[in-house]
């Protein structure tokens, strides 16, 4: 019989994997299902742009907040929460025919999202503290596999259905997610007799943590650094010679090879970074990022730009689950719902603010510079690591005692 750890890892990858799919089987046809089903013609590209960013701004507002729930009443129920609320969202969705309509139900689905961050700070809560790394890269795999299927799941849908019946399928997939929290995630002795904090008190708490404020600072370049080149690549493979009708296929592909290389290597840094130390695992990992998209700059073959994609992708698969790992490190258990919350927060406004500064970048640059000043802010946050000595940082703010509620 597997140890209740496992079980809940089983458990909460199968549930963050369908938060995943459920997201990427719609957000890839947003600007369609605006012209198309909502009628906005005027102005597309920017209804596209708040309508993706209205969503992470809200859910970045949000999740301190939601964090300091789920350290009273715990990580469950917040899965549980989150997890039927989307499911309901995403149901409203196929029945929206306002464009503004559907802008206050982005934003509701950022208020009430926190499904994937819960299930992270509760792997990290009910797991033995040498094999929390470990389980965190293997969570890693459940969002990037989810992102590698929901947009073929969403392409077919909507090829031979319609954009607005994804939806559907969306809200029936994240279903799951909620029905699996419900009856199968346990949450091991917690404690709700403890007074709930206010969110001003948990930040001031995370500011005083040097290391926590310099995990969370990587979190957002990390996911920044992804988030930047978003909008670009389909552009940059246009630039290649890819015509308008395979564009977005080959774009689907481009973007897979990097979710395909995260499930190959994140356990393995994981199983690394257990032995030898998550700094080394985050300080490499940071190094062939920059490098790899350094060398993005000099590919002018759209089977050359996927193979080294898909090399960058097996170098940054550490990043970050070196970073969660690395924030269980330094929190005391009591508090990880809530640094959870506020690492969700950053990675939100970085997920946000990604894709408007690549675009912007693109704008007035040609687009191959911005692989080489991501490359060079990942280079820059890699020796950052080293001289800022994060990992003897770590080391002195790590709890001096680290309880686990696990049996077994």
């Amino acid at each position: 019989m597997l140890f209740s750890w496992k079980r809940n890892l089983i458990v909460l990858w199968v549930g963050v994997f369908f938060c995943s799919t459920a997201y990427s089987i719609s957000i890839p046809f947003l600007s369609i299902f605006l012209s198309d089903e909502l009628g906005v013609s005027n102005h597309l590209e920017i209804w596209s742009g708040v309508s993706f960013g209205i969503t992470f701004l809200a859910s970045a507002l949000i999740s301190p907040y939601w964090g300091s729930l789920a350290d009273k009443y715990g990580r469950k129920p917040m899965l549980i929460r989150s997890g039927f609320s989307l499911a309901a969202l995403y149901l409203i969705n196929y029945f929206v025919h306002d464009p503004y309509v559907f802008l206050i139900v982005r934003v509701l689905q950022g208020l009430l999202a926190g499904f994937v961050p819960a299930a992270i700070a509760m792997v990290a809560t009910n797991t033995p503290e040498h094999k929390t790394g470990y389980a965190l890269s293997i969570m890693s795999t459940a969002g990037a596999t989810g992102s590698i299927i929901g947009p073929l799941i969403g392409g077919v849908v909507s090829y031979y259905t319609s954009n607005r019946i994804a939806f559907l399928f969306s809200a029936g997939i994240v279903l799951i997610s909620a029905l699996i929290a419900t009856f199968f995630a346990k949450e091991e002795n917690f404690d709700r007799s403890a007074p709930r904090s206010h969110v001003s008190d948990d930040i001031r708490e995370a500011r005083s943590n040097r290391a926590f404020i310099t995990l969370l600072s990587l979190a957002g370049i990390s996911t920044f650094s992804v988030m930047i080149l978003e909008p670009l690549i389909p552009i940059y493979l246009l630039d290649m010679g890819i015509s308008k009708n395979s564009a977005s296929l080959s774009s689907g592909i481009v973007f897979s090879a990097v979710g395909i290389a995260t499930v190959l290597m994140a356990p393995q840094w994981g199983r690394l970074g257990s032995r030898k130390g998550f700094g080394m695992i985050l300080f490499i990992g940071l190094i062939g990022g920059g490098i790899g998209n350094i060398l993005q700059f000099f590919v002018s073959g759209y089977v050359e730009f996927a193979i080294l994609r898909f090399a960058y992708g097996l170098f940054y698969a550490g990043v970050l689950p070196s970073v969660n790992a690395m924030i269980v490190q330094v929190i005391e258990p009591g508090f990880r719902g809530r640094a959870f919350g506020l690492n969700q927060a950053a990675s939100q406004l970085a997920t946000m603010a990604g894709p408007i500064i690549g675009g912007l970048l693109g704008a007035f640059i040609p687009i191959r510079w911005v692989f080489v000043i991501n490359g060079v802010m990942l280079l820059v946050a890699a020796i950052l690591v080293k001289t800022r000595k994060l990992e003897a940082q770590i080391a002195a703010a790590r709890p001096a005692e680290q309880p686990t509620t696990i049996q077994g």
